[in-house]
């Protein structure tokens, strides 16, 4: 079997959601043999019990993208104001930001440590 060019199907765009310690969701954009473009989200969670990681994805092509994003944001507006409308939804994003704010101060003290000899 030929060795096929995989830099066709890599990314062209990514971007990443940290949702805890644990768990990560990844949206990339990649291109096919054809040079059309499609959407893989990827939830990472990292294993409890070993080293590792957890991977489940998602492949979303062009023809559903409007159709994908609407049902998505009904559903998620049926939650936030239909089932859950008292729900503090903002806790959540100042609770993330509030421990990236300590990794990246945890970082800078290692670093400064690093640099102190």
């Amino acid at each position: 079997m030929e060795y096929e060019d995989k830099s066709k199907f890599d990314s062209v765009y990514t971007s990443k959601v940290k949702a805890g310690k644990r768990r990560t969701y990844f949206f990339d954009v990649r291109r096919t043999k054809g040079d059309d473009y499609y959407i893989t989200i990827t939830e990472s969670t990292k294993k409890f019990n070993s080293d590792g990681y957890e991977r489940h994805k998602i492949f979303l092509y062009k023809e559903d993208f409007n159709r994908f994003m609407a049902q998505l944001n009904e559903t998620v507006n049926h939650v936030k104001n239909d089932l859950m409308p008292d729900f503090d939804y903002d806790a959540y994003e100042k609770r993330q930001a509030e421990w990236e704010a300590s990794q990246s101060e945890e970082d800078r003290k290692e670093n400064e440590d690093d640099v102190s000899w």
